[in-house]
């Protein structure tokens, strides 16, 4: 927002007195000191190199189990649709030296899962003095700090997810059988439009393979409908994908126009709201049930848990999730927060699994 809108936040008699964006905060001393001659206090300027690898980020709340790390920053893809890039600047990684000390530092505070975050983590490169660390590399690193703490990324780009990191997954107990791969659309002249850089093809072939090598993987998605031009056929091959995949679950939304995307500036936003709202009341129906035939599958199943909490509907009931990220709920028994229990799933609806200790 900051980058932007820039001035107008400074304008109106809105409480703001400095505008910095994301990369600027080296710069907020500076800022603040202006203020008081000068209230056009500005700097939103995108850096090509800052990781903020210099900076250990506090953690508040309750939740002292799972910590999120940022490992990259910024976005080549451009996709159409979307102003991460204009906004967050170009692609860099962080120091990978800077990452495994920020995880050895949580494991120290007794944290149990760590969630490796990018906006598209499986183009991380980082040269240590020669040394080339891809993702599949520092994935590798990470869950080879404690065989006991839970390793989770997103988000993957289907263009860019190979077999090396699936193989890097199935090598490693501790890297938990999860991917987000987010499809957009199911239609190949959709995804060209959207300048995703793959085909229906393409993103069937990575789910193939994922089957094939991490038989035990839940896959959850993104799906935007009514972008630009979609015609009735191409929201039809959305489903089909759907159907075909059989997504555990999905994140769904229709388009809306970003000012200042390539989209805004070139495509026409020609699909009316009514016609997004029920292709994506179609695509929710659909994977609700999905869902649904997902979670009806693990009934019976036993999976190790860790405990994140106490249920929100009944104080008697301990949740947390899978190492498949599904959420299961069960009598508190002897379970303890941040504790490990094996739970069998007794049933199941399309959000939410429940269970009993084993």
């Amino acid at each position: 927002m900051a980058k932007r809108l820039k001035s107008e936040l400074l304008k109106n008699n809105i409480a703001v007195d400095v505008v910095a964006g994301p990369d600027s905060y080296k710069n907020l001393p500076e800022l603040l000191e202006k203020t008081e001659t000068d209230l056009n206090a500005i700097h939103v300027n995108l850096s090509r190199s800052e990781t903020y690898s210099e900076i250990t980020p506090l953690r508040y709340g309750d939740n002292k189990l799972s910590a999120f790390v940022s490992i990259m920053r910024g976005c080549n893809n451009f996709c159409s649709y979307c102003i991460v890039p204009y906004t967050r600047g170009r692609e860099r990684s962080r120091d990978i030296n800077s990452i495994i000390e920020e995880i050895v530092l949580l494991k120290n505070q007794g944290f149990k899962e760590i969630t490796l975050l990018g906006q598209n983590v499986n183009s991380y490169h980082y040269n240590d003095n020669g040394e080339i660390y891809l993702f599949h590399n520092l994935v590798e690193k990470v869950a080879q700090i404690d065989s006991k703490i839970r390793v989770r990324y997103t988000t993957s780009h289907p263009k860019d997810i190979d077999d090396r990191i699936l193989k890097t997954m199935a090598a490693y107990p501790n890297i938990c059988d999860w991917i987000h791969l987010p499809v957009q659309s199911g239609s190949t002249t959709v995804l060209q439009r959207m300048k995703r850089d793959y085909t229906r093809e393409w993103y069937m072939n990575r789910i193939e393979a994922i089957k094939t090598i991490l038989p035990n993987a839940t896959i959850t998605t993104d799906i935007l409908s009514g972008f630009c031009g979609e015609t009735e056929e191409e929201h039809l091959e959305t489903l089909s994908l759907m159907e075909w995949v059989g997504y555990d679950l999905a994140y769904m939304f229709k388009y809306s126009e970003r000012p200042g995307t390539y989209a805004a500036k070139n495509i026409k936003d020609d699909v009316d709201e009514a016609t997004k709202s029920r292709r994506l009341n179609e695509i929710i129906a659909l994977q609700n049930k999905l869902s649904r035939e997902s979670n009806k599958k693990d009934i019976g199943k036993t999976f190790e848990v860790l405990v994140e909490g106490t249920s929100k509907k009944d104080i008697e009931e301990h949740c947390g999730r899978n190492e498949q990220n599904k959420m299961i709920v069960f009598p508190k028994g002897d379970s303890v927060i941040g504790g490990y229990v094996n739970v069998k799933v007794v049933s199941a609806s399309s959000a939410t699994l429940r269970g009993e200790i084993v």
